[in-house]
C-alpha cells in the first residue's frame, strides 16, 4: 500500500467516527432526579453516542453495520453496540445519557453527552467536522443555564456539584498531524510544546468547570495507538508489529497528563479525579486476549486489507468493499481503530471499579459514592 493510500484512508477514518439517539428501554429504573449523580460527557469517538449525527460533516457512523448487536440498527456510536459512557450510566443506576444535539431539554438533569467523534482539544483539529473541546465547553455552559430556569440557581448549583465529568480526549490530535505530514511532531522541541498545547486546553476546560461548580472528574488516557489495526496495516513491511513511534506520542500524552492532575488536586479545592490507564488496560487485552474471553487482537471484526485495518467497514468511506466477521464479540477492534462493544465493557468495569494501580487515585463508583 503506498504512503498517498495510507494517508488517506487514515483521514477517512477520522473523519467518519461515532453519534447516538436517547435509546429508552434500560433494564434497570434510573434513580430520581433528586438523589442521582448526573454524569456530563466530552470528547471524541471514545465516548460519542450521536452528536456527529446532527452536524454537518462526513464524521459519521449512523449506517450498517455499526451497531448490529446490542441495538439493532446505527445509532451513530463507533462499535458494535454500547461504548463506556453507556456501562457506566448503567453501573451509576442512569439511564442512557443523551447527546446534546438535538435539544433533549427535559433530559439533562441526569447529564449529557457532548462528545464528538473526530474532535480533539485543539480547535484546529479536523476543523470544520466536528465539534472541538471548546465548543463542548460552551453547550455544557448552555445546559447550565437551562438547569437553572429548571431547577432554580441552588438546585442546578447542587447538581453540578454532586455530577461526574468524564473525558476522552487528544487522539485526534496527534494521529492527525502524523498523517497530513505536519512538522508540528517532527522534533522533540516541537512535540513537548503541541503536547503542551493539547493538555492546557484540556486543563482550560476543566478549571472553566470547576468554576461552574464540577468537583468530580473522571478521565481516560491515551491507549496504545501504535497497535491499532489501522496502523498495523500501514506500515511497510510489518509483520504486524505495533509501530513504536505512535505508541510513543501517547506514552508522552499520558506522562503530561498525570502530572498535570495531581497539581489541579492541590490547586483547586475540593477537585477529586479519577484516571483509567487506558494505554496498559488496551496493551494487556492485545497481549492477553484469551484471558478476556477474546480470540483476536491483532485483526479488526469489519474492515478490509490487512488486518481489515482500511477503513472501509459498511462501505460509506469511498471504499465500498469490506469484510465483515460473524462473531463480534470474539474480537477486540470493531473496525480500524474503534474497540467492539465487549472491549468497551471490559474497559468499562476497570473504570469503574479498578484497583489505583489501574484507576486511580478514585474509581468512579467511589466519585459517584462521594457526594
Amino acid at each position: 500500500m503506498n504512503g498517498k493510500m495510507s494517508r488517506s484512508i487514515f483521514l477517512i477514518f477520522f473523519l467518519v467516527p461515532c453519534s447516538s439517539l436517547l435509546i429508552p428501554g434500560h433494564a434497570h429504573r434510573p434513580s430520581s432526579p433528586e438523589t442521582h449523580v448526573a454524569l456530563f460527557i466530552f470528547g471524541d469517538s471514545i465516548f460519542d453516542a450521536g452528536n456527529n449525527n446532527y452536524i454537518n460533516t462526513t464524521l459519521r457512523v449512523n449506517f450498517w453495520p455499526y451497531g448490529e448487536t446490542f441495538f439493532k440498527y446505527p445509532t451513530g456510536r463507533a462499535s458494535n453496540g454500547r461504548l463506556i459512557p453507556d456501562f457506566i450510566a448503567e453501573y451509576a443506576k442512569l439511564p442512557l445519557i443523551p447527546t446534546f444535539l438535538p435539544f433533549y431539554k427535559d433530559q439533562f438533569v441526569y447529564g449529557v453527552n457532548f462528545a464528538s467523534s473526530g474532535a480533539g482539544a485543539l480547535a484546529e483539529t479536523q476543523r470544520g467536522y466536528v465539534i472541538d473541546l471548546n465548543t463542548q465547553l460552551s453547550y455544557f455552559k448552555l445546559v447550565e443555564k437551562q438547569l437553572k430556569q429548571k431547577l432554580g440557581d441552588a438546585g442546578a448549583k447542587r447538581l453540578l456539584s454532586k455530577a461526574v465529568y468524564i473525558f476522552s480526549i487528544g487522539t485526534n490530535d496527534y494521529l492527525v498531524p502524523l498523517f497530513t505530514n505536519s512538522s508540528v511532531l517532527q522534533s522533540d522541541y516541537s512535540r513537548k510544546k503541541y503536547i503542551g498545547m493539547v493538555i492546557g486546553n484540556l486543563t482550560t476546560t476543566i478549571k472553566e468547570i470547576y468554576e461552574i461548580g464540577g468537583r468530580k472528574f473522571g478521565f481516560l488516557n491515551l491507549d496504545d495507538l501504535g497497535c491499532l489495526p489501522l496502523i498495523r496495516a500501514i506500515v511497510p513491511g510489518s509483520s504486524g508489529s505495533c509501530l513504536e513511534s505512535v505508541s510513543e506520542l501517547a506514552k508522552l500524552h499520558n506522562k503530561a497528563l498525570s502530572e498535570v492532575l495531581p497539581e489541579l488536586e492541590s490547586q483547586l479545592p475540593g477537585f477529586k479525579y479519577a484516571i483509567h490507564d487506558f494505554y496498559n488496560s488496551s496493551l494487556e487485552i492485545i497481549n492477553n486476549p484469551s484471558r478476556y474471553g477474546l480470540k483476536e487482537a491483532i485483526v479488526a471484526c469489519c474492515g478490509s486489507g490487512r488486518y481489515r485495518g482500511t477503513y472501509s467497514c459498511g462501505g460509506m468511506t469511498g471504499i465500498k468493499d469490506y469484510e465483515l466477521c460473524d462473531n463480534p464479540e470474539e474480537y477486540m477492534f470493531f473496525d480500524a481503530i474503534h474497540p467492539t462493544e465487549k472491549t468497551y465493557k471490559i474497559i468499562a468495569e476497570l473504570v469503574w471499579n479498578g484497583t489505583p494501580n489501574i484507576t486511580g487515585p478514585y474509581n468512579l463508583k467511589k466519585l459517584f459514592e462521594h457526594l
